[in-house]
């Protein structure tokens, strides 16, 4: 494992590198576009999940743009065979080249590119950017949050009530249960741009069922946390990257005060989630 480092070296990396973060995603998100739509190979992995030719594209292409711009970094990758050596670097770039693969090989619209920077189990610098709306997030630990660059905040409230949820069809039926005067949203098939929606302020509250992995998550939770909200487990608890498993359980997230209420209500056995 690393040796820790001082919070203003974790700052200073974090600024140094925005600006390549931000450059490099655009111009994966460009390369993913342009094959939009298009007559592409695709396949599945082991588990089921899609992969396509633009992935592996978009996931070599980040890795020469920020692996090298950044030598001795470590790498994370959803289409990269997993490097052990990552743990014992001091900072990890964290990539998914197309979150929403089955959305991209759909024609929907609704995919992104999603990076952070972790260091010491937590993002401090991420973007996810979105090709077809234009939409650039980006964020910097202690810094804030923002969409094209214009500062984002997650929503304040103190419950459930008339919340608009994103979140899977059973944690839907059972938030409605409990609360019938939710607003339940239209599933959003990206797990980043689902959380990201959080931290822009359109989504009041967004869940991830168990199997998670890092690259869908580090991203949006360094731009939700930015952004005045929180991104934890059922127990309350912040998620830890850059572990030998980079597999999680169910999380949500919501502003701050709306996500203590819920995690309150799921400890006192009020909301059962399974």
């Amino acid at each position: 494992m690393a040796s820790p480092l001082p919070a203003a070296d974790r700052q200073h990396e974090a600024v140094r590198h925005r600006e390549l973060l931000a450059a490099s995603v655009q111009e994966a998100g460009a390369l993913a576009l342009a094959a939009f739509r298009g007559q592409q190979k695709s396949w599945f992995k082991d588990g089921g999940s899609p992969v396509s030719e633009a992935d592996m594209a978009v996931d070599a292409l980040l890795h020469e743009r920020l692996l090298g711009a950044t030598p001795g970094f470590g790498w994370l990758s959803e289409e990269t065979l997993d490097d052990p050596a990552r743990l014992a670097a001091p900072f990890v770039w964290v990539v998914d080249p197309i979150d929403g693969t089955r959305a991209y090989l759909g024609g929907k619209s609704e995919w992104v590119v999603s990076v952070a920077l972790v260091t010491q189990g937590r993002p401090i610098l991420a973007a996810v950017f979105a090709p077809v709306s234009g939409e650039l997030f980006l964020a910097t630990a202690g810094a804030g949050a923002t969409l094209n660059g214009l500062p984002i905040r997650a929503t304040d409230g103190a419950g459930l009530p008339a919340a608009r949820i994103a979140a899977p069809r059973s944690y839907l039926e059972t938030l409605a249960t409990s609360e019938p005067g939710i607003v339940q949203l239209p599933r959003v098939p990206s797990l980043a741009l689902r959380l990201t929606r959080v931290a822009q302020g359109i989504v009041d509250m967004a869940f991830a069922t168990g199997n998670s992995h890092d690259w869908d998550l580090a991203a949006a939770d360094l731009l939700v946390h930015e952004a005045g909200g929180a991104v934890t487990t059922f127990a309350g608890q912040s998620v830890v990257y850059n572990r030998p498993e980079p597999v999680h359980e169910a999380l949500v997230a919501a502003g701050r005060t709306r996500h203590a209420a819920l995690i309150g209500l799921i400890l006192a056995g009020a909301v059962r989630l399974a």
